[in-house]
């Protein structure tokens, strides 16, 4: 038994992340994903930077500079307009990447702030208090780890000027933290009021339990027996130290055992093998995926939080490939794994559901 309350599981509220309902190869308007998210029953959306730079130029006429801040609010105004038609909030703006670590003086750095400033002037221009930053995946030697933590620092104090939080993100590829353990001990050491955690099923199971560079889609670094000893004690430690109100939200998806293993390299695109799976191969939990999302799902819950659970999944279809999705359709299904998600939490049996596949 979880010793969970499943009466209390009925408070949490559920977002959608906007760039994510619809096929990643072939993503529809943002109007269209915004209608169908809130007809789900939707509280509220993650508004993602592309689909301000996309909805722009359709509202614009023209292709928007991810720079031209002045625009990018015009386009984030309009947006929450739309939103508010709709009875959505803007939960969080997201993903600010490759912001923490830079050496003093560097380019990187500068551009990080100054893309730090015109993100909080969009915060503003569509009405959302919560900004996502991903563990960077930036190379190591590029960056200086010392200032990792002063960075988020500076910038925690950026956003408290406004009122504003940082829901700061192990992404399971990062190259300096990419478990629950590493970014906590560094929101630990940032020690600021308005700093928490994004965590997220993928991410946690992605990098502590699978792995898509091998036969199994497991880690294989220890007997399977091993594994599933060190990823229960892993969240056992999730459960327990984690403070509640430091976890502001948790981002729901799985993922499908790609294909055919990647190789241990960057892509084309300079993205690694666990972000490449990120991108194409996460869908709803119970249509398909292998991680354990519940064990993840209920450690968080574990901790007391009942906080935002935010679907945010890149459906490629089990080849990465898939271009065409039934958002409508696709948003729903998403509303009935989100009630069958919480039932198995609390140890409570619920029908099983139609696949969206």
């Amino acid at each position: 038994m979880s010793g969970l309350d499943y009466a209390s599981l009925a408070s949490i509220p559920i977002s959608y992340a906007t760039c994510s309902l619809g096929s990643p190869n072939n993503p529809p308007p943002l109007l269209d994903r915004l209608h169908a998210i809130s007809a789900a029953g939707f509280a509220a959306v993650e508004l993602s930077f592309p689909d301000i730079l996309s909805y722009g130029e359709n509202l614009l006429g023209h292709a928007v500079s991810p720079n031209n801040y002045d625009q990018l609010c015009t386009v984030a105004a309009a947006i929450k307009q739309e939103c508010n038609k709709r009875n959505l909030s803007i939960m969080m703006l997201q993903p600010f990447a490759n912001f923490e670590g830079w050496p003093a003086g560097s380019e990187g750095r500068k551009d990080a702030f100054s893309r730090a400033k015109g993100w909080i002037r969009i915060m503003q221009a569509c009405g959302t208090d919560m900004l996502q930053v991903g563990s960077t995946d930036t190379p190591l030697e590029k960056l200086d780890p010392s200032q990792i933590v002063p960075d988020l620092q500076e910038l925690c104090d950026l956003l408290q000027q406004h009122g504003f939080r940082c829901a700061y993100e192990n992404w399971c590829w990062s190259t300096h933290a990419p478990d629950w353990k590493d970014v906590w001990s560094i929101v630990e050491a940032v020690d600021r009021s308005n700093i928490g955690l994004c965590l997220d099923t993928f991410q946690t199971a992605g990098g502590e339990w699978a792995d898509p560079r091998t036969a199994s889609g497991l880690l294989d670094d220890v007997s399977q027996d091993e594994l599933e000893k060190r990823f229960k004690k892993s969240l056992d430690e999730l459960a327990r130290t984690i403070p509640k109100d430091k976890i502001y939200l948790l981002q729901i998806s799985d993922a499908y055992k790609v294909p055919t293993p990647f190789e241990d390299k960057r892509d084309e695109s300079g993205l690694l093998p666990r972000g490449r799976w990120s991108h194409d191969f996460r869908p709803l939990p119970y249509n398909g995926g292998y991680l354990p999302v519940v064990d993840v799902a209920r450690a968080v819950l574990q901790t007391g939080f009942r906080g935002w659970f935010s679907y945010e999944v890149f459906d490629g279809g089990e080849d990465g490939k898939r271009k065409d999705v039934d958002i409508v359709a696709y948003a729903r299904a998403a509303k009935n794994v989100h009630a069958r998600l919480v039932a198995e939490c609390a140890g409570h049996e619920v029908p099983e559901l139609t696949a969206t596949r």
